[in-house]
């Protein structure tokens, strides 16, 4: 028996697209239903093979749901909520994909207070500078981690169910709290985001912006990939996380003082070690990242096994 009969996917672009694909692949997903805002969309998801009907009402979309995920921007999840919690039935367990969790919590509480049991928060670190459903892959989650930021009121079953789910992805699942999250994410993913759409900004607002972008290469394509990413979806969170992100960028912003006074005095050996010990750390963090994916990769072959 498939691990979740009928999966309902509100957002089917790149991450819900590659969840429904992902289960579909390990055939743990019985049928997938798709809701979202445009019908071509959709209709592209279901020709693409993520899901196997299109759904334009939630009373439609959720009769005899065993699962839910909301694969909106996050500024959706309010409006979201609301329109389904009418209609959620009693085994039906509901999950999301963002990239922040204290404002998706407050929803939650706030909309589906009745069903918190089977909410389960959860954050796939996984994503590409490409959106939509044309993008999506089952092998997205591979060796990618999954956090979970269980409520008090939830069901041990539930969360244990939304584990499975994300494990039959590919993915190592950890758990966290709400706030370490966004503290976590404000640092480590939210403010690159933003560092990158900064920077492409800014040099494509100059008068020579197609003399330097003629002459950026390698170093610029990777530092800017994530600038590619979705406008609304980042939008969104940066809005959302907005408190954690502002001390990540005053922290970021002394770090750039000190490396311009480092400049101005000509300061070579000091410039040298702040380098070196950001090239040690980096590399550091690449060897241990590296190990992380083998072990998941290895655990996703064991699973496959048994």
């Amino acid at each position: 028996m498939a691990l979740i009969g009928k999966l309902v996917i509100c957002g089917v672009g790149l991450i819900g697209g590659s969840f429904a694909l992902a289960l579909r692949g390990k055939g743990e997903v019985g049928h997938v239903v798709g809701m979202g805002r445009t019908r071509a969309a959709l209709e592209r998801a279901r020709a693409l093979g993520a899901i196997d009907e299109i759904a334009t009402d939630w009373a439609t979309a959720l009769e005899g749901a065993d699962f839910v995920l909301l694969a909106t921007p996050v500024g959706q999840i309010d409006e979201v909520m609301t329109a389904m919690a009418p209609h959620l039935q009693t085994q039906t367990i509901v999950s999301d994909v963002g990239s922040t969790k204290g404002d998706v919590i407050a929803a939650a509480y706030q909309r589906l207070d009745a069903h918190l049991s089977r909410v389960v928060p959860a954050h796939p670190i996984a994503g590409a500078e490409k959106s939509g459903v044309e993008a999506a892959s089952a092998a997205l989650f591979h060796g990618k981690r999954t956090v979970l930021t269980p409520l008090p009121e939830n069901d041990a079953a539930a969360v244990e169910r939304v584990r499975a789910a994300w494990q039959v992805c590919g993915a190592a699942v950890v758990d966290m709290s709400p706030q370490d999250h966004d503290r976590v994410f404000a640092a480590v993913s939210h403010l690159p985001h933003l560092l990158a759409f900064g920077l492409v900004h800014d040099l494509a607002g100059r008068a020579n912006a197609e003399l330097l972008f003629s002459h950026a290469a390698s170093g610029f394509r990777d530092f800017t990939r994530i600038a590619g990413s979705h406008p609304e979806m980042w939008r969104d969170i940066c809005l959302a996380n907005r408190q954690a992100l502002l001390g990540e960028l005053d922290q970021y912003l002394g770090e750039l003082a000190l490396i311009r006074s480092l400049l101005l005095s000509g300061n070579s050996e000091r410039l040298e070690q702040l380098f070196k010990e950001a090239r040690h750390a980096r590399i550091a963090w690449g060897e241990a990242a590296v190990g992380t994916d083998a072990q998941a990769r290895t655990g996703d072959r064991l699973r496959s096994a048994r």
